[in-house]
């Protein structure tokens, strides 16, 4: 059994100095971290917050999620793809449930087609010219509507390697929408070639 909040605080604070603060170690020694570690230091350790906030959508009828569940770049009965704006990586593609679900209550014939989509999203991103990988990031700390993330890494940019990737798209410069807009409707047109569906009618919403 996992330890108890406070157990856990307790266990963390252990190795932590008089101000709650953590050694830099790890991550920030890797020579793909966007930080240099002289002069960088780690938040102090909060105590644990019980019960924990609401996420955003835990009720239903308040879901902004579901409210947009005819807005993206491609659509299925059950799925639908959207192109995340205003990022500094080439393309961050975002897959929801169009009906309101979370990963732990996904009803497993959608498990199975999740697998099978995802996978056909990160084959045709990593086909696009000038992109090295797709990478696959599931939070779900801020919404309780299922989001699954698809970053784009560009091509010979060893530093946005792995789990630092979300860090430096944050630290980049936008990346020019129009490239951007015309590599996600490539995607787009491959998944309803590859897997089916339907592309956007243009405004946003299913054709």
């Amino acid at each position: 059994m996992a330890l108890h909040p406070d157990e856990f605080y307790a266990h963390a604070i252990s190795a932590a100095d008089s101000d709650r603060r953590l050694p830099l170690a790890r991550m920030t020694g890797w020579d793909i971290s966007p930080f240099e570690s002289e002069g960088l230091r780690v938040s102090p350790l909060r105590p644990p917050v019980l019960p924990e906030p609401a996420r955003h959508g835990e009720d239903p009828s308040d879901c902004r999620t579901c409210r947009d569940r005819d807005t993206g770049i491609w659509f299925t009965d059950n799925w639908r793809l959207a192109r995340i704006t205003g990022v500094g990586v080439p393309l961050v593609l975002m897959l929801y449930p169009r009906d309101h679900h979370d990963m732990a209550d996904l009803p497993d014939e959608l498990a199975a087609e999740l697998g099978v989509l995802s996978s056909h999203i990160v084959r045709h991103v990593q086909a696009l010219r000038h992109i090295a990988r797709a990478h696959v990031y599931r939070i779900g700390d801020g919404g309780a509507h299922l989001h699954i993330w698809f970053f784009a890494r560009p091509e010979g940019q060893a530093q946005l390697y792995g789990s630092w990737m979300p860090v430096w798209d944050d630290l980049l410069p936008e990346y020019p929408a129009d490239v951007a807009d015309a590599d996600a409707a490539i995607v787009a047109d491959a998944l309803v070639a590859s897997y089916g569906g339907r592309r956007s009618a243009g405004d946003g919403s299913p054709a």
